[in-house]
């Protein structure tokens, strides 16, 4: 996640949140600790049994409140890092801004919203290995006979301005109508009014995902990488989450959340 004139907004909109992630906690969390706590993992929670988590919330498919409870692929996540810490999952809703400084560390032990690793962002805080390349998609209405990048030539592509998904259109030769945020991106393929969208996949995909008036035509490496952000020099944290991160690799439950959210990827 970068920040757009969407996020800001957003933060804009959680104006009572405090940067220091004291903002408000969406399940059963005691209060907060000035001493952290060993778990039986081995590793300092800052809430003795719990595991807190900062998360900007809402962000679909990443981190959202559905029936009550807070859900989505980030959560999916969170919740088995918990589970091998054999501690509580509590979630606490934080502004990104407070996410991607690194301010929300000083009370969350991880953060985990959709957080693209950066160098200025590694110079504040440590990540965790990427547990997901947020590559460009190309999606479009089947009833556009779009079958690739070329084929989009000369049909109505959107594209979210100032992203890598508006640079790589341009750099394919395609004339695209750039939308402000990716909100209305969504909005405008949804409605009809273009025939396709290039963009993050994070985004696209989970937008159009079981709709059978759109397929995700084409996947395009674009580097961003997303990770989970933990306090600098935290090296035990980070072993523990990495080796998490591992496990559900290892036994296909990351591309099972991956598929539940963003459906199968393009051909």
């Amino acid at each position: 996640m970068q920040l757009t004139s969407l996020a800001q907004a957003k933060i804009a909109a959680k104006a009572a949140a405090i940067l220091a992630a004291g903002a408000l906690t969406l399940t059963a969390c005691g209060g907060s600790t000035t001493t952290p706590a060993a778990s039986e993992g081995g590793v300092q929670l800052i809430n003795a049994g719990k595991l807190t988590v900062c998360s900007d919330i809402p962000y679909e498919p990443f981190e959202f409140q559905k029936d009550g409870k807070i859900v989505g692929f980030d959560m999916d996540i969170a919740n088995e890092i918990a589970k091998d810490l054999k501690a509580e999952l509590s979630v606490v809703d934080s502004s990104f801004e407070a996410i991607e400084t690194g301010t929300a560390l000083t009370g969350c032990d991880l953060s985990i919203s959709s957080v693209s690793i950066t160098d200025v962002r590694k110079s504040v805080m440590d990540f965790s290995n990427p547990y997901m390349d947020d590559d460009l998609t190309l999606v479009a209405s089947t009833a556009s006979g779009i079958t690739d990048i070329n084929s989009a030539k000369g049909k109505k592509v959107g594209v979210q301005q100032a992203t890598t998904g508006a640079k790589y259109a341009a750099e394919k030769g395609i004339d695209a109508q750039q939308f402000e945020d990716s909100g209305l991106l969504v909005q405008a393929i949804q409605a009809g009014t273009i025939d396709a969208a290039l963009g993050n996949q994070s985004i696209l995909a989970y937008a159009i995902k079981d709709d059978p008036k759109f397929k995700r035509v084409e996947d395009y490496t674009s580097g961003e990488k997303l990770g989970i952000s933990i306090k600098k020099g935290n090296t035990a944290m980070a072993e523990k989450v990495n080796a998490t991160l591992k496990r559900i690799t290892d036994d296909g439950s990351l591309k099972k959340f991956e598929t539940i959210w963003f459906g199968e990827t393009a051909k």
